[in-house]
């Protein structure tokens, strides 16, 4: 299933950058030692959704003239945000304006309807008993800080969720040795190291935030197995992961990625996720990642001011001092 949806989102891409040579005739630049060039800065800021629409749940690729109607209702919803500054009593004073982020103002370049790419509907077979794991932690993030997701306490976004786009630093720094592949990552500034020799996990007893990973190459596809993960990380931890945002994983969370570029400017990038506690079958994510010169990845102090979690906390003990006053 990863191969032949791979295949389809190449084809895809053949076809909707219109290049006069398609991406199966590219030419991939090679280091010294022969593997594939994947070095450099990737980005993946967009505004194509994790999941597909329910009005769009039997269409796997937009028209040209919807990607120009969503692009465009974008731009115009952003600049009404942005000069509408009153807020009604009550209401949500929401976050920065536009200035101060970067989620990207175009649909992938594949023209997706979303990333999740299989099942056929696009949408993530999370089991009920994990949704409502994850309404509970919702529920509760005034009572205490576990149930905040580890992005919120600067821990870690995990895999896959490292890869996925946020509302700003969607950059990925790649860093290649003849025997390890780095992923940088801008946001909550992860760092990933993963050998390119070894060929099996270590001990299952050990569990880990981001997993152990074991890669290969299939051909010009780097392909990245991850497992050994710890029961405390999640699917997706920002709002850009909609209905995944929070929904946690297992011991038994499985990742099978695939790197491969695809033209002088991108890499397809998929990840077959399974966890037969927490979704009733495994799903498939894809995207395109660009490449960008000139980007600049800066730090990402995540802790400092972070007052975010404790103003939460603080405001679930001035409601307990509230009620035990009444």
């Amino acid at each position: 299933m990863l191969r032949r949806s791979l295949s389809q989102t190449l084809a895809a891409y053949a076809v909707l950058t219109c290049s006069a040579v398609s991406a199966q005739d590219y030419l991939v630049p090679r280091l010294a030692n022969g593997q594939p060039d994947f070095s450099g800065a990737w980005t993946n800021d967009t505004i194509t959704p994790i999941e597909r629409p329910a009005a769009l749940s039997d269409r796997a690729f937009l028209s040209e003239d919807e990607i120009a109607s969503m692009e465009q209702n974008i731009a115009q919803r952003r600049e009404r945000n942005d000069n509408n500054i009153v807020v009604e009593a009550g209401g949500s004073v929401g976050g920065y304006n536009q200035v101060w982020l970067d989620s990207g103002d175009t649909v992938l370049s594949t023209g997706q309807t979303s990333m999740i790419i299989d099942p056929p509907n696009g949408r993530a077979p999370i089991r009920e008993s994990a949704l409502a794991t994850r309404d509970f932690y919702f529920a509760n993030v005034e009572n205490d800080y576990i149930y905040h997701t580890v992005w919120d306490r600067c821990i870690t976004r995990g895999v896959p969720g490292s890869m996925l786009p946020a509302g700003y630093n969607n950059a990925y720094r790649f860093l290649q040795t003849d025997d390890s592949f780095t992923i940088v990552y801008e946001m909550i500034h992860d760092v990933r190291t993963i050998s390119l020799t070894k060929s099996a996990h270590i001990d299952d007893k050990v569990k880990l935030w981001m997993g152990d990973s074991v890669a290969r190459w299939d051909g010009d596809t780097l392909e990245i197995e991850t497992t050994n993960f710890n029961d405390r990380g999640m699917l997706a931890n920002s709002m850009a992961g909609g209905r995944l945002k929070g929904v946690p994983i297992s011991e038994d969370f499985h990742v099978l990625e695939r790197f491969t570029r695809v033209s002088a400017d991108t890499i397809i990038w998929e990840a077959r996720v399974t966890d037969p506690e927490k979704l009733t079958r495994p799903f498939t994510i894809s995207m395109p990642l660009t490449q960008d010169h000139d980007y600049v990845m800066y730090e990402y102090a995540c802790h400092e001011g972070n007052y975010a979690i404790e103003n939460i906390l603080s405001a679930g003990r001035a409601r307990d001092r509230q009620q035990a006053s009444n």
